[in-house]
């Protein structure tokens, strides 16, 4: 069944007409098969947004998914005309905010701003709530930033090529330290513990500043965290940055190269704000949120505010953010299964 749809955030827009078969997926070609579709979703034939919209956010307020969820809600506020809330709703890792959004209204005034748990998730709980491919529908990966490799400075390392020799030389002398388990910083020191076969012990923190102070303190070898938490330390000397895990070199860091460049071929992870809405939303306004998003995102004086704390801007498209999040959650989900990963 064909449907018209006429979406809009002020002032109005011109949309094309869309397919809308019940049980079809909302992104209904190829990879996107497996994010479905509600039975039953209705045509839109109202400005969009109607009423006021709520960013559920799944941590505590002042985080990174915070900052650009707040960045982008006024504006989205002084485009419409309809108030934004966002509702942080923190614990079980992020799965009690994903189960709420997942089970909201499929009109697209309930969205979910999460991190990369979202694609970790799905393998490190046995029951999370929710299924990422039936229940939610991927908007934008609105937000990036690599995770970095870094030592203390008077650890006798100053390259990758070199800490890795240093483990295999001494056998279960160290360890690394990630920001808790099942992060993605800790799955990327993991991965990085298998792909190099070395013996590295994990000791998870309760949060990236805790890992940040040990690191600090040389109580760990390496690390993991995201970037915006240990630029100012890397910047100001006090940190080593060894690696970056996005494909290409940040810019805040632009002498640091990444895995690949390392030797590592394919080695990409990072810490994300993907943005979701529940399964059944008509594609015509998962793809306007996905565009006012990233008019917002391509702002300026957001962008700057974005990249001065590490992370780059990415706002692609639900069709590549989607291929994105399959290929991410087997990924993880390998590394969970191999190393018997549990959540805390």
């Amino acid at each position: 069944m064909e449907c018209s749809m006429s979406v809009r955030f002020l002032p109005a827009c011109s949309v094309p007409r869309v397919a809308c078969s019940p049980g079809v997926a909302a992104l209904s070609v190829g990879i996107l098969a497996g994010f479905a579709c509600a039975a039953g979703a209705q045509p839109v034939s109202e400005p969009f947004p109607s009423r006021p919209m709520r960013f559920v956010i799944p941590f505590a307020p002042g985080g990174p998914v915070d900052v650009v969820a707040r960045l982008i809600a006024p504006r989205i506020t002084e485009q419409s005309g309809q108030p934004v809330l966002v509702d942080n709703r923190p614990g079980a890792g992020g799965n009690i905010a994903a189960v709420m959004a997942a089970k909201a209204a499929p009109d697209g005034h309930t969205v979910l701003f999460t991190s990369s748990s979202i694609v970790v998730n799905p393998t490190l709980f046995d029951r999370p709530g929710y299924d990422i491919f039936r229940d939610l529908v991927p908007v934008t990966r609105a937000t990036a930033a690599t995770i970095v490799f870094v030592t203390h400075p008077q650890l006798p390392a100053k390259t990758l090529k070199e800490f890795i020799a240093l483990v295999r030389a001494h056998p279960r002398k160290f360890a690394y330290g990630s920001p808790s388990t099942g992060t993605t910083g800790h799955l990327s020191c993991e991965l990085l513990n298998q792909r190099a076969k070395l013996d590295l012990e994990h000791v998870p923190y309760n949060g990236a500043a805790p890992l940040t102070t040990a690191l600090l303190g040389n109580q760990v070898a390496i690390g993991c965290p995201g970037l915006p938490t240990v630029l100012a330390q890397i910047r100001g000397g006090q940190l080593r940055a060894l690696a970056s895990t996005l494909p290409q070199r940040t810019a805040a860091i632009p002498d640091v190269p990444t895995m690949i460049e390392s030797g590592f071929p394919g080695f990409s992870t990072d810490v994300m704000t993907g943005v979701f809405v529940p399964a059944g939303t008509p594609a015509t306004i998962v793809d306007r949120l996905q565009r006012e998003i990233a008019r917002i995102l391509s702002a300026p004086e957001v962008r700057e505010k974005i990249t001065a704390q590490g992370f780059e801007v990415v706002a692609n498209t639900p069709r590549e953010f989607a291929k994105q999040v399959r290929e991410e959650v087997e990924l993880y989900g390998r590394v969970v299964r191999d190393a018997k990963i549990k959540p805390d």
